[in-house]
């Protein structure tokens, strides 16, 4: 019974990690149909708060009193919270602009060793061997994976920054998610970080968009946007992280990387060589060795 518990709990971690993965490659075909970053974002914000909304309703129909409110105290915190939630869509978003999906999503996978570095810096830990082991290989991992071992490499410097930004943001979505009011449930934290991401999106979206906004993104790409960026995967990880545990959940996730790598292979025909295919294998490596537990039991 606990195997077949393990079992449904990868399945649900894979499918969400690879919901997650197909994300960037559906973003650069909308801006191949014209559409700009913040109606991408914009679209997918919204269309997601709904789905969120609509979860919490079936919720509170069924579970009726026993579902634990969050107080303003609680909601405030996680709007906080939400808002690098907003910041990554609008960082990764940007970046896919300007570099390949599949180097975006390379440099958005340092989350590896700067969640090594938060976690130092945040709560005075020093790593493990482990960890350092692993932090080294991703960088190893992410020189070979993003080609910089060539000489004839070429990429928009914007889009390493924006990418390594990303990166950045939601690191801190990883720590302040697993911090801000764990009490409460899962829908409802989804729905108020979503809300403090809306702020992050709408304010770009002001303050960029210089052409009148496309709706229409609304019926093409929008739902498709929500449904794989946020609502299936926080609500399949939610679902299966407690049954696989965090450690195998989190090397279940890393499934995100390939899955994007091999969409933009296919749907935008990214070139991806021998060595880049290495380098990931070894950043998918690290991602395992940080996460298992090499102490013997007795």
């Amino acid at each position: 019974m606990i195997k077949n518990n393990v079992l449904k709990g990868v399945f649900l971690v894979g499918l969400g990690a690879t919901s997650y993965g197909m994300l960037a490659t559906f973003v650069k075909i909308a801006y191949g149909e014209g559409f700009t970053t913040p109606e991408v974002t914009i679209a997918q914000f919204i269309y997601g708060i709904l789905g969120m909304l609509i979860i919490n309703s079936y919720q509170k129909a069924k579970k009726g009193n026993n579902v634990v409110k969050a107080s303003k105290k609680n909601i405030f915190q996680l709007m906080l919270a939400g808002t690098s939630l907003g910041m990554t869509s609008v960082f990764y978003y940007l970046a896919i602009k300007y570099i390949p999906v599949s180097i975006a999503i390379i440099l958005l996978m340092q989350t590896v060793w700067m969640g090594v570095l938060f976690e130092m810096l945040l709560e005075k830990k020093i790593p493990s061997i482990q960890k350092i082991i692993s932090v080294i290989i991703v960088l190893i991992g992410t020189a070979l994976a993003t080609n910089l071992i060539q000489s004839k490499v070429d990429f928009d410097w914007r889009g390493i920054i924006l990418g390594l930004l990303s990166a950045v943001s939601f690191t801190t979505t990883m720590f302040t998610a697993n911090r801000v009011a764990t009490h409460v449930s899962s829908a409802q934290r989804s729905l108020f970080m979503l809300l403090g991401g809306a702020i992050i999106v709408f304010g770009f979206a002001i303050a960029t968009q210089n052409t009148p906004f496309n709706f229409e993104i609304f019926m093409k790409w929008g739902i498709v946007l929500a449904l794989f960026g946020t609502v299936i995967p926080p609500l399949l990880f939610n679902a299966g992280f407690p049954l696989t545990g965090i450690g195998l959940g989190s090397i279940v996730s890393a499934l995100e990387l390939p899955v994007s790598v091999l969409m933009a292979y296919f749907l935008l025909s990214e070139k991806v060589n021998t060595v880049q295919w290495f380098g990931i294998l070894l950043i998918i490596l690290a991602i395992i060795i940080m996460n298992v537990n090499f102490k013997k039991t007795t």
